[in-house]
């Protein structure tokens, strides 16, 4: 589960996922996600901080979501 500030991220959407990209995912990255506790979408800033907090793991995510 991914977590930001506290809080749970949940439904998350990896865009960018190219398989000449692979295994980097360089250009790999969270499009969408939502707070767990109410449902509503994290903010433009909000994703770029998802985004840099895991980007380690977004590469990882990006080869899941192929097989």
């Amino acid at each position: 589960m991914l977590e930001l500030n506290g809080r749970a991220v949940v439904d998350y959407y990896i865009a960018d996922v190219n398989t000449w990209d692979y295994p980097d995912f360089c250009d790999a990255y969270i499009a969408d996600a939502v707070w767990d506790d109410t449902g509503e979408p994290l903010t433009d800033e909000e994703s770029e901080q998802l985004n840099e907090t895991y980007a380690d793991v977004i590469g990882e995510m990006a080869y899941e979501s192929l097989i």
